[in-house]
């Protein structure tokens, strides 16, 4: 039975069914068989059974597959199911009014619930387990012990615990499986807490729930669904009498203001759980005024807080509530218990604090606590010894004043505290001082720049106040009027410095400073800034002035011009000097033009008479007269150059623009070059080559002095070639420029023949045939910048030099250009 369950089971019956078949007809077909047949069909036999045997193992994999994966699918089912119901667990226990800390050997704690029902508005969940910060100092350490003897030895507690802002809180704490849990809870919903009350609404039976308000002596109302009051209790009415408020049962008035009740009205709209607000009356007390939902509507009742967190403020503090909450400058006062009872909005402003955390009755240590927490107090390395040093506020009779709060946001803030009265308190005064630092620090830094300024000036400098008396003065002033540093530090009167100045100077000090004295003190509201100078007896010369400043102040200058007005003298002296070397020089062009070129025409005219129409000379006379007729042609180029440098420097020497040919240019320079430097006996003092490129571009310039300027240069390479060098002449062009560049064979420019070229002096260290070179030069140099052009010179290896000239193509566009 068992092997026919199990195929059953695993539904193979049906395969297992051929084989099993095919084994049992084995005794049957053995009969007929042959051995010799039989030990052919074995092989046969061992591939079916192996065949049957692989198909009913394949059947068996697959039917475990399928039955894991459908285990699969129920586990994740169940666990889903079990998350589901933890998740409406934690809901459920979220939505009540109450908070439950749950501890596990490995976790950290975890919460559940509504913290907010146990803590003041505004704070973290997470300070629930804060125990400091909304628990009084007593509870706060006995639940902490309790708390301990729960998890260390599992003693269960339950106890009652008073809050700050005087609430009272039921704690429970139990063990559960290997770790242990705590609940806390407001004691209002306690059984015991108003009994009656709390089943009325239950049950919600308004009648009931008015019946049992006219029966309490604490102030107690209904409102509707629309906010409105319906009834009060006579407790309710005696308080709001009291308060010089008047109404009826059914008509009672509003005890709270119209922003707090607004607020409140908005906690309490769309909750289900009673809600609850801390609430003080100066000559009744304080109260913890309860709201929670009943049929229609909702009911509420003042409860007077035991052990009030915010005491009854007496007369004068009512007098100054409505006056500080004007001010702009942020004000807290805390009573005796460091509560807080009295804030104004500058106060929530400096610490962007929430209105809902900051209720009355809140201790100073949470407030000081969260804005720690909020990165708003200066940092601290022991944060507890400053508080402490802090909250001796209380203990002190006198006011004081803290050392600055530096924040970390970059402000800076000044607490002072002063006893807040008989009874004990403090009232804190906050400001904030930090544009007030900047400023100080900005003015401070401008006085120390413009001190030193003023005491690094050359000139001294007294500033004088409406009372004649010396206000600002730099280092200056006692060394020029020797007057004792010390005496000018005591801002002495303008008469005691004249006083001073009479011994330091006998002669005229005094007389000076009375005269002086007259601007100074001048009260006429239209007088102007005057200016002068002074001639002392010690044959200084000080230039002064008097200027009014806009602050009623006069302010004095003295500079001392003694040294230079001796070299505005000598530069005169000089000038005039200059003046008239320059009128000498002008009458030397003029003799030079008029009075050395008559005669110089006279000796070429006879020269060249001499040497054609005398009559038959021999080979000396003949050199002697080439010599001459040499000699003249240099002397008129000096006198040309002479009066081209002279229109130069009086700014007229103008270009006459023109298209030049440029081989005609090259020959008039050759002309020159062969009447300064003739053949003489025979012998070729030059060999001049020209290498004139064949696709010159058309060239616009001043023929004039293009050829002034060739002729120049290549007598310069002349007088520094040996007789018979070469001097080559290459003219190409280059984009918009045309080259003129000459080489020769001679020693090479020296840098005092570099110089020439911006200079119109003649080298004094050459002799002979290189006299001249200067001015030459010079002309190149003038006339080259007139044509928007450059020259340039170096030295050529083994031996000579080589200038080049580089002219724009148009000389006129140039000049237009310019």
């Amino acid at each position: 039975m068992a092997p026919d369950h199990f195929r059953k089971h695993w539904g193979f019956a049906s395969l297992a069914a051929a084989p099993l078949t095919l084994l049992t007809a084995v005794p049957a077909l053995a009969q007929g068989i042959q051995p010799a047949s039989f030990a052919g069909a074995a092989p046969l036999a061992v591939a079916v059974g192996a065949g049957a045997f692989a198909l009913l193992a394949m059947g068996v994999v697959r039917k475990m597959l399928a039955d894991t994966k459908a285990a699969r699918s129920k586990s994740a089912e169940q666990i889903a199911g079990l998350r589901a119901l933890v998740d409406e667990y934690e809901a459920l226990l979220s939505g009540t009014r109450e908070v439950t800390v749950l501890w596990t050997d490995a976790d950290s704690p975890k919460l559940l619930g509504q913290a907010a029902a146990v803590l003041p508005i505004g704070r973290q969940p997470e300070s629930v387990l804060n125990f400091q910060s909304w628990l009084d100092d007593a509870d706060a350490d006995r639940l902490a012990r309790l708390l301990e003897d729960l998890r260390v030895h599992g003693h269960a507690f339950a106890a009652s615990l008073n809050t700050l802002d005087g609430r009272l809180i039921r704690a429970n704490g139990w063990v559960h499986g290997s770790g242990t849990a705590m609940r806390l809870r407001p004691a209002f919903l306690q059984p015991g807490a108003e009994p009656d009350l709390v089943a009325a609404a239950a049950t919600g039976d308004g009648g009931s729930v008015r019946a049992i308000l006219a029966t309490l002596s604490k102030p107690a109302f209904l409102r509707d669904m629309k906010d409105r009051l319906t009834y009060a209790n006579d407790a309710y009415l005696a308080l709001a009498k009291a308060l010089g408020k008047t109404g009826t049962q059914t008509m009672p008035p509003e005890l709270l203001e119209p922003a707090r009740l607004t607020q409140h009205l908005k906690a309490c709209s769309g909750i289900s759980e009673p809600a609850s607000l801390s609430v003080a009356w100066a000559g009744q007390g304080a109260f913890e005024l309860v709201e929670f939902p009943i049929a229609g509507g909702r009911a509420g009742l003042f409860r007077p807080i035991e052990n009030q967190a915010v005491e009854r403020i007496d007369d004068a503090t009512t007098h100054i509530s409505g006056i500080i909450d004007t001010l702009g400058t942020p004000i807290a006062i805390f009573n005796a218990r460091r509560e807080l009872i009295q804030f104004n909005q500058a106060y929530v402003s400096l610490w962007n604090l929430n209105r809902g955390f900051l209720t009355l009755g809140l201790d100073e240590r949470a407030i000081l606590d969260k804005l720690r927490t909020e990165g708003m107090l200066p940092a601290q390395v022991n944060y507890h010894t400053w508080r402490d040093e802090h909250l001796k506020a209380y203990s002190r009779t006198q006011p004081h004043e803290d050392e600055p709060w530096h924040l970390p946001d970059g402000r800076t803030i000044k607490v002072i505290s002063a006893p807040a009265g008989a009874t004990g308190g403090v009232i804190y005064v906050f400001d904030d001082i930090t544009e007030r630092l900047k400023l100080e620090s900005t003015n401070k830094a401008f006085s120390n720049v413009q001190r030193e300024t003023i005491n690094a000036l050359t000139e001294a400098v007294a500033v004088f106040g409406t009372n004649g008396r010396l206000t600002l003065s730099n280092p200056r002033l006692s060394a020029l009027w020797k007057l004792p540093t010390n005496e000018l530090g005591k801002n002495p009167h303008i008469d005691e410095i004249a006083e001073a100045s009479g011994r330091a100077i006998p002669e005229d000090g005094a007389s000076i400073w009375r005269e002086l004295k007259r601007g100074i003190i001048d009260l006429n509201p239209t007088r102007s800034d005057t200016t002068g100078r002074i001639n002392r007896s010690d044959g200084r010369l000080l230039d002064y002035a008097i200027t009014r400043l806009p602050d009623g102040q006069t302010m004095m200058t003295f500079l001392d011009v003694t040294e230079s007005a001796s070299y505005s003298r000598v530069l005169k002296e000089r000038n005039d000097a200059l003046v008239a070397a320059d009128v000498l020089k002008d009458a030397f062009v003029e003799n030079v033009s008029y009075e050395l070129r008559s005669p110089l025409t006279n000796i070429i005219g006879f020269a060249d008479l001499l040497a054609t129409e005398a009559g038959a000379l021999n080979e000396r006379q003949t050199a002697y007269v080439d010599y001459i007729r040499a000699s003249s042609v240099t002397l008129g180029v000096l006198i040309d150059n002479i009066l081209d440098l002279a229109s130069v420097d009086a700014g007229i020497a103008e270009l006459r623009p023109e298209q030049l040919d440029v081989a005609l240019l090259v020959d008039k320079a050759r002309a020159g070059l062969s009447a300064s430097f003739p053949e003489i006996s025979g012998e070729k003092p030059i060999n001049l080559v020209v290498d004139i490129a064949t696709d010159l571009p058309p060239f616009i310039a001043d023929g004039t002095r293009i050829v002034q300027v060739l002729y120049n240069l290549l007598s310069n390479a002349a007088r520094f070639s040996p007789p018979g060098g070469e001097i080559r002449l290459s003219i190409s062009h280059r984009g918009e420029r045309m080259l003129f560049v000459i080489e020769d064979e001679g020693p090479g420019l020296t840098d005092e023949m570099k110089s020439a070229m911006l200079t119109r002096l003649d080298n004094p260290s050459v002799s002979g045939r290189q006299r001249g070179a200067g001015l030459g030069l010079a002309i190149v140099k003038t006339f080259v910048n007139l044509h928007g052009g450059t020259i340039s010179a170096e030295k050529r290896e083994p031996r000579g030099s080589k200038i080049i000239v580089s002219l724009p193509r148009d000389s006129a566009m140039a000049a237009v250009a310019e």
